[in-house]
């Protein structure tokens, strides 16, 4: 098993390493300019071009549009075949873990505290041992139930979008880069699902930061697309710096840094220890998972492809967080105080990041809240003490999220814009992509038979158990179980206002260029969220006119949403025997009252934004609850202040110190200067003034 698992990891690396070295050679690239109104890219005559041309991509004439097919071919070959040949892997591993178990999904439950115990049931090797002169590091592999579940979504969900952006990507010049980034990336989130080291687990956790910065912004020409990059990557290693710290002292603690190591010393650690590891750690996942208060990236990381935000919602970035904190649940259920955190933070942001869906105009911020709000979900399910709720929420989330993304992606490249408000009436000229995202749409809401209702169905349970028992305090999982429900009703609003503004009514009459995108041109400042008139990165320059007919994306489009359809719809079946049936009526009644609701507001002026049943709340939900520019307030402008200082005291002090040195250098040699002009008057003057002055002291000193 370790020997296939490491196959799994190896081949989307090798890959990105061929990518990257070799889809170029043999061959040049040839160039083309593009036409005169600086669309970004040609298009192919009658040919469907996805996501063509972006308001993200270079407006200068000098901007080069990649024409070099050939390997473009290669790149697409190297990336598929072995992220393919990796997924098929995955899916064996599973199966062999599943049968090893004799088929058993219940969940495991560890007992920590003084003479309780943690254990990992799994199969891992260690490769090599490197001495640190303290702690050693072990490179090794663990496969378990856990890391094989969430194996087989990072490598699905990478396959489907490998393939999709075959045709979304189609003539960008960098596409060769672009897919080797996606096999990096893909490569580092299998090995912090594998890892049997925390320091293993630490180098793919980086490793997928970096490659969210390259991916984000891939369109960097655009200075909007690079600063939201940069914002991601920024409010991400403010949480790795926790989480390091946190790995630390689980490990210093633990006296190694092996999973299995450390979960077995659980039951020997001080509380104390376990509430500061735990707490430290907790950063690094609000950060990766995008919890309060460390959100603020995801939206912004919109001003990437679509593919990418598929990837890093479903599978990839935000699933890391929740993967370790289930891979370390243990450690976290013996420091109670730290679940009541988790529960605290969870239950704002479910709700808040709820609401801030609900009043977004572009459809692809309007996904992003909701994966901030159902991560924290899954948060709230392993603060109720429910590992298995969780992975399962997190599983069916990734299939159906990625669905809904990449449904997104065909709608954009079908419109021209990422903005509802330039869409409606897509259900006939997009038949199939509105079949899927009408699946994609229910398990989002909940609805059966799709998969989110019976994942749902589980962490709401494992919530309400948690009123009367488990680790959170009467007050924390109050807090929780309330805004879990509320929660319910604002995501069937949400959905069902992105579906009828994007399928139904009448699209708008609108043919003049895109405005500029006000989130993106600040990411980094923090202080100016989206609009709901602003488009998101990765639409198209100009909107197409409401007059022109739509058709279906590509099929190297199409059918990667078809597959993630199935899994979207089907999924929730394998636990159908656990659903409680009293939960699952109540929470599908809230939902189908926030969908009623918003229905009836839309039905009233099909025209108009279902959104202003907000009223008066809807700005601050629109602006995320202004998050952003509070953040700059207390953050961003005093850093930018103490910045300007220390370069005005390194001009004025520093480099003054070493200009005004040079300057009285320069006034000392003009002096001596004086007596070393070649005026031999001068030389002979000053010879019998010294002669002069050495006898009238002789005379007088005698």
């Amino acid at each position: 098993m370790i020997t296939i698992a490491s196959l799994v990891i190896l081949l989307p690396f090798l890959a990105a390493v061929t990518g990257l070295l070799g889809s170029r050679f043999p061959g040049r690239l040839h160039s083309v300019t593009p036409p005169a109104t600086g669309e970004g890219r040609v298009l192919e005559a009658d040919a469907p071009q996805a996501d063509a041309p972006r308001s993200d991509a270079p407006r200068s004439d000098a901007f080069k549009v990649n024409a070099d097919t050939a390997a473009d071919h290669r790149a697409a070959w190297v990336a598929v075949v072995p992220t393919a040949v990796s997924a098929a892997l995955a899916i064996w591993l599973a199966y062999a873990t599943w049968a090893a178990t004799g088929g058993g999904g219940g969940e495991r439950s560890a007992p920590v505290g003084p003479g309780g115990q943690g254990t990992i049931d799994g199969v891992t090797a260690a490769f090599t041992v490197i001495e640190t002169g303290s702690v050693p590091i072990s490179v090794g592999l663990l496969v378990d139930g856990l890391a094989a579940s969430i194996a087989v979504l990072v490598a699905v969900v990478a396959l489907a979008v490998q393939i999709y952006s075959v045709g979304y990507m189609r003539g960008d010049r960098r596409y060769p880069s672009y897919s080797s980034f996606i096999s990096l990336f893909t490569s580092a989130m299998l090995l912090v699902v594998y890892a049997a080291d925390l320091m293993v687990l630490y180098v793919g956790w980086e490793i997928m930061g970096l490659c969210s910065y390259l991916l984000v912004g891939h369109w960097w020409e655009d200075r909007a697309n690079s600063r939201a990059a940069i914002k991601a990557f920024l409010v991400t290693r403010i949480g790795d710096v926790g989480f390091l710290f946190g790995i630390f002292v689980l490990g210093t603690a633990a006296g190694s840094f092996r999973i299995a190591d450390v979960i077995a010393e659980v039951p020997e650690m001080s509380s104390g220890t376990l509430i500061v590891a735990t707490m430290l750690l907790l950063a690094g996942v609000a950060g990766k998972s995008a919890q309060v208060p460390l959100h603020v990236w995801l939206p912004d990381a919109m001003a990437g492809p679509t593919p990418i935000s598929a990837l890093i919602h479903a599978a990839t970035m935000v699933a890391a967080g929740i993967f370790v904190v289930a891979r370390l649940y243990p450690a976290f259920l013996g420091a109670r105080p730290t679940l009541d955190v988790l529960a605290v933070l969870a239950a704002i942001g479910m709700l808040g990041a709820a609401f801030a869906a609900l009043a977004q105009d572009d459809l692809k911020r309007v996904l992003a809240y909701s994966t901030i709000s159902q991560l924290a979900y899954m948060a709230g399910a392993l603060a109720a003490g429910s590992r298995s709720a969780a992975i399962f929420h997190l599983i069916t989330h990734g299939a159906f999220k990625a669905l809904l993304f990449l449904c997104a992606g065909a709608v954009i490249h079908a419109v021209g814009s990422n903005l509802m408000s330039t869409m409606g009436g897509l259900r006939r000229g997009l038949p199939v992509t509105f079949a899927a995202m009408t699946i994609g749409f229910a398990a989002l809401m909940g609805l059966p038979p799709a998969s989110g209702f019976f994942s749902k169905d589980e962490v709401l349970v494992a919530i309400e158990h948690s009123l009367s028992s488990g680790p959170l305090t009467g007050a924390a999982a109050l807090l929780l179980y309330g805004c879990a429900l509320a929660t319910v009703a604002v995501t069937g609003a949400y959905a069902t206002r992105a579906w009828l503004r994007t399928f139904f009514g009448q699209r708008a009459s609108q043919t003049q260029p895109a405005s500029t995108p006000v989130s993106m041109s600040t990411p980094v400042s923090m202080s100016t969220p989206a609009s709901v008139s602003t488009p998101a990165s990765g639409a198209p320059h100009a909107v197409r006119d409401a007059h022109t007919p739509v058709h279906e994306a590509p099929a190297t489009m199409r059918w990667p949403i078809l597959v993630l359809a199935v899994p979207a719809l089907l999924l929730g079946f394998a636990r159908v025997g656990d659903v409680h049936w009293d939960a699952a009526a109540l929470s599908l009644a809230v939902a189908l009252l926030g969908a009623g609701a918003v229905y009836a507001v839309w039905r009233s002026d099909p025209l108009a934004d279902p959104a202003r049943l907000l009223g008066p709340f809807r700005t601050p939900c629109e602006r995320a609850f202004h998050v952003d520019s509070v953040y700059t307030g207390l953050f961003v402008r005093p850093v930018l202040l103490l910045a300007s200082l220390v370069v005005r005291a390194d001009g004025r002090v520093v480099d003054g110190a070493v200009r005004g040195s040079g300057r009285a250098t320069l006034g000392l040699a003009g002096l001596v200067r004086l007596v070393q002009n070649g005026n031999a008057q001068l030389y002979i003057t000053g010879l019998l003034a010294g002669v002069l002055l050495i006898a009238a002291g002789a005379v007088i000193f005698r």
